[in-house]
């Protein structure tokens, strides 16, 4: 690891200038689980390091009935997990932070590095896009919100301008009866990165399922809501059998990634297997053997 000089401003607009000003030259730390290990495997050699950790705008969570939650950029995944507001208002973002990769990362790592890397096979984004959140972005040049949708672009690339930075995340108050499960499949017990992830949110009456938002990540290049599945499920008596429906339709409509982890047809399926569990288990039905693995 090359030498480095470290730099810490107090404020948005400081840091902005920073990064406008040494351009390639310069990385943002946070939490630093991705970085320093990308430093360590030589794949990045900067010659500063801008630490965002005294930049008040970017800390703490709050709540507010007419907004909902913000979640400040440098909230650690172990705060989001531990969190009383979040547990209240948003319980299915608590229980995603609760096993984002590693005790050592979830400790170290915050909410908005997670985003700003934009690995496909992590767990926020598509627990984020669930529920409809927002990802504030900002610089000298003031700031703006971006849907996560708009946030996410490809494998790896975001919106995110080179003199910007990600401020915080709005998650909106969720509508009476609304709750949410989200599931990640790994290959094995020993691996921390999901190789499929399902996030879905629904308002539950009964055996009924409204305003649906299904989301698929980690086998896919960015987190992808899953329209046609949830336009089945939406204002529908949820039965097994429309459960089955709703999964062949997600598997049909995704693009997955193929690498060494998994080929694009095995991806497919276990998208298939898997939002079947999640919509399942969100409407508390007891699927008939046979009818999911």
């Amino acid at each position: 690891m090359r030498e480095f000089d470290f730099l810490e401003p107090t404020s948005v607009a400081e840091a902005s200038g920073m990064l406008a000003e040494l351009g390639e030259d310069a990385r943002v730390i946070a939490g630093g689980t991705a970085l320093m290990l990308a430093m360590r495997q030589r794949m990045l050699a900067p010659t500063h390091l801008i630490s965002v950790a005294k930049i008040e705008r970017l800390h703490g969570i709050d709540f507010d009935a007419a907004q909902g939650l913000r979640i400040g950029a440098l909230a650690r995944h172990s705060d989001v997990a531990r969190s009383p507001l979040v547990r209240q208002h948003a319980s299915v973002l608590a229980s995603m932070a609760t096993r984002v990769a590693n005790p050592q990362v979830r400790n170290q790592g915050t909410m908005g590095g997670n985003l700003c890397y934009g690995d496909p096979s992590t767990d926020p984004p598509g627990c984020l896009m669930a529920l409809d959140a927002q990802v504030v972005l900002g610089s000298a040049r003031g700031e703006r919100v971006l849907s996560m949708q708009e946030f996410l672009l490809d494998y790896f690339v975001t919106a995110l301008e080179p003199d910007e930075l990600v401020l915080e995340i709005r998650v909106p108050p969720l509508a009476a009866g609304t709750t949410g499960v989200y599931t990640r499949y790994l290959r094995t017990a020993a691996e921390h990165r999901p190789l499929v992830s399902v996030a879905f949110v629904a308002r539950r009456e009964g055996m009924h399922c409204h305003a649906p938002r299904l989301v698929v990540g980690a086998s896919t290049p960015v987190a992808t809501r899953l329209s046609r599945a949830e336009d089945l499920l939406d204002g529908q008596r949820v039965t097994p059998e429309r459960v089955v429906q709703a999964a062949d339709l997600a598997a049909e409509d995704i693009s997955p990634v193929e690498d060494l982890r998994g080929s694009a047809a095995f991806r497919r399926e276990m998208v298939r297997v898997n939002v079947r569990r999640t919509v399942a288990e969100l409407l508390g039905l007891t699927m008939e053997e046979g009818v999911v693995p």
